[in-house]
Formats: structure tokens, C-alpha cells, sequence
């Protein structure tokens, strides 16, 4: 007969993830032992292996939550201001699992590493249509991908500096979406207007 699980078995869970994303963020990946994210979770080893076999299953687990989050996002904003104000406010509380997407997939067997990036590509891809939608006439196959990636670099590295709740002259997430809108939007209309969209030519 199967095990039943707990009750809390999944709250557990999120404990864990949310715990060894804070030592991950702190220690490195591969300065976390399975030791060490016991005693941050306030259990022993034995007890984290019931929930996860590895470190590199805790890993996997985050990072499979954190991008359904994201795509989540990315799917249910269709408006790009919008858009660029969600993800920042999943980023204001997710600084632990964003450092952890951007530095640990590496260290994740092949399979596994390559579902969280495609989901990474789907994300890009998202937000790239959120810009073409916005901007139908200035996004051009030539330009989309540099265009997408301009944003995310406006806004992926905020963890590094964006810490409103330690310094007091520090912007907030709220404030700096406003801000990134408007400098993004503004700019996008200095982008020359592709010749072949003039013409009514559909762009691959």
C-alpha cells in the first residue's frame, strides 16, 4: 500500500523551497550541502530526504515552480505596461528564487535542465509578443530578439541594487516599473518604422 502523505506534506514542501532558495542565494549552489539546507530548514537530513532524493531535486523543484510563476504572468498580461508591473512585483518577492534561475541551471542534469530553459525561451517569447503588440511597425524579425532582451536587462538585475525596504532613498519595485515603462515605451518610438511593415508585408 502507498504511503499517505501529511496533510502539510506540500506546505512542507514550499518551506523547504523557500529556505534552500535563501541558501542558494547565499552560499552558492555548489557551496550548499544537503547538511547545510537541513539545519537552515530546522530538520535533519533524514527528514529533507523524505521530501527530496538530492540538492539537485530541491534545485530542479524551485526553478520548475519559479518559471510556472513567471509563464503564469507572462500569459495573463497580454498589455506590456502591465506586463513589465507584474514581474517586477514577483521580483520584489522572489529576489532568493530569481539568483538561483539566473545562476544555477547549469547544475542541473541534462533533462532537467533543459525544461526550465524552455521555459526561460518561453518566457522571452511571451514578453517578445507583448512588445510586437505594442509596437507592430518598429519590431521586426531582425530586431525582436535584441529588443526583448534590452527589457530583461532593465529589469533582471534588480536583486543586485533595487533593496527599497533597506534604504530609505531607494526606489520602490512599484515606482521603478513606472519608470522602466516609461523609458522602454518612449524609446521604442525612436526605433525607425520597418520599411517592409509600411508596405504591408507580414514579417515572419
Amino acid at each position: 500500500m502507498a504511503r499517505t502523505l501529511a496533510s502539510n506534506h506540500q506546505l512542507q514542501r514550499d518551506d523547504i523551497l523557500e529556505k534552500a532558495a535563501t541558501a542558494f542565494a547565499n552560499h552558492s549552489y555548489p557551496g550548499t550541502s544537503m547538511s547545510l539546507l537541513a539545519q537552515t530548514c530546522g530538520t535533519s537530513k533524514a527528514r529533507l530526504y523524505h521530501y527530496y532524493p538530492s540538492k539537485e531535486a530541491i534545485l530542479f523543484d524551485l526553478l520548475d515552480r519559479y518559471t510556472r510563476v513567471l509563464i503564469a504572468l507572462a500569459e495573463s498580461h497580454q498589455n506590456l505596461p502591465a506586463l513589465i508591473a507584474a514581474f517586477l512585483a514577483e521580483y520584489e518577492h522572489s529576489q532568493t528564487r530569481h539568483i538561483a534561475l539566473l545562476n544555477d541551471v547549469k547544475f542541473l542534469e541534462s533533462p532537467q535542465r533543459k525544461l526550465i530553459l524552455d521555459a526561460q525561451r518561453k518566457i522571452v517569447d511571451l514578453f517578445a509578443a507583448a512588445i510586437q503588440r505594442s509596437f507592430p511597425e518598429r519590431t521586426t524579425a531582425h530586431n525582436r530578439s535584441a529588443i526583448t532582451m534590452l527589457l530583461f536587462g532593465m529589469i533582471n538585475w534588480t536583486f543586485t541594487w533595487l533593496k527599497p525596504h533597506q534604504e530609505a532613498d531607494k526606489i520602490s519595485y512599484a515606482d521603478f516599473a513606472i519608470l522602466v515603462t516609461q523609458i522602454f515605451m518612449q524609446g521604442m518610438l525612436g526605433v525607425p518604422v520597418s520599411t517592409s511593415e509600411k508596405q504591408g508585408v507580414k514579417l515572419p
